[in-house]
């Protein structure tokens, strides 16, 4: 998937008649996935390029830095999980005070038109944009007839009794729903980094565990979890605390450590996305390390009935 910045990079050659989505694509969840869906699907009939329009910085941190929410994803995850489903252009805008108080005829003309000479273009049902957010999709189809493309919405997509969206998915996963968090993605919500050296503390009470330095910005709530772990294109089943680790003594630093299930070797330096499947239990302080070491075990065998039941 090709990767364009705004104002730096010239929209490519190989990109003709560009069918562009809009939108920040936080997370790639069902809404989100059927938007892609209608922009391959318009691409494939006119011969064009499907192609995201996000912005970077995400634009609250911009406008309202006090309020900006945690991300669900990384860049890189996000230009991973956009090329998996078939999107075969990003096209990031570089998101500033300046270009928040463009009207949005200006951003129309610079963005959609003179840079990416966009043939048609999808926003979801609430899109804002321009100047104090005045842009509207009304105003958006408008302003596609005068220049030449067209401009389609998607209504919004509903899991259940809930509307999909990054919004409410942040807040599943900050209450360590990760479960319902899974639903509205459609597939489990997952961090990624490198394999650290920890203390080994694991190791010491017969549980060794493989300590993630993840770039993300959301964790879920201190507890342990049932999860998968894929590295090398290998998914393995395991246990992970998200914590503090309270029966150690030690500064409180915040720490994912995992249990992969039935490995034993070296994972240190590796890259790994630890997908989060089921809330165990709440973090907790042990009386000593044999009170601890009896409550992983239950975990372990916990976990590996959920395993089992999902056929794993």
């Amino acid at each position: 998937m090709d990767v364009i910045r705004f104002p730096d990079d010239p929209r490519p050659v190989r990109w003709p008649h560009p069918v562009l989505a809009i939108g920040n694509f936080d997370g790639l969840h069902r809404g989100h996935v059927k938007i892609i869906e209608r922009i391959r699907r318009g691409a494939s009939e006119r011969g064009g390029t499907a192609v995201v329009l996000s912005f970077d910085p995400h634009p609250p941190r911009v406008l309202r830095p006090d309020k900006a929410p945690p991300l669900l994803m990384t860049p890189a995850q996000k230009r991973e999980a956009l090329a998996r489903a078939g999107v075969q252009g990003l096209a990031v805008v570089r998101f500033s005070q300046d270009l928040s108080q463009w009207e949005p005829e200006v951003f129309v003309r610079r963005v959609l038109v003179d840079w990416l000479r966009v043939a048609e273009v999808w926003v979801g049902a609430d899109f804002l944009f321009g100047r104090n957010r005045s842009g509207n999709f009304t105003v958006l189809r408008t302003l596609g007839q005068q220049h030449g493309f067209r401009a389609e919405k998607i209504d919004p997509i509903r899991y259940k009794d809930f509307v999909v969206s990054s919004t409410r998915i942040r807040r599943l996963v900050a209450e360590g729903r990760v479960e319902e968090a899974g639903a509205l993605l459609g597939r489990h919500f997952a961090i990624e980094g490198t394999v650290v050296e920890g203390a080994r503390r694991g190791r010491e009470i017969g549980f060794p565990t493989a300590n993630l330095a993840t770039e993300n910005e959301l964790l879920p709530p201190n507890g342990v979890y049932a999860t998968f772990s894929t590295i090398n294109g290998v998914v393995r089943t395991g246990v992970t605390n998200v914590g503090v680790r309270p029966t150690f003594d030690g500064p409180p630093t915040t720490s994912v450590e995992t249990h992969v299930l039935g490995f034993s070797g070296d994972l240190y330096g590796q890259r790994q996305e630890l997908a989060f499947v089921q809330r165990l239990r709440d973090e907790r302080r042990f009386p000593d390390v044999d009170a601890l070491r009896e409550q992983i075990a239950a975990d372990v065998r916990r976990a590996g009935r959920l395993f089992d039941k999902l056929s794993v």
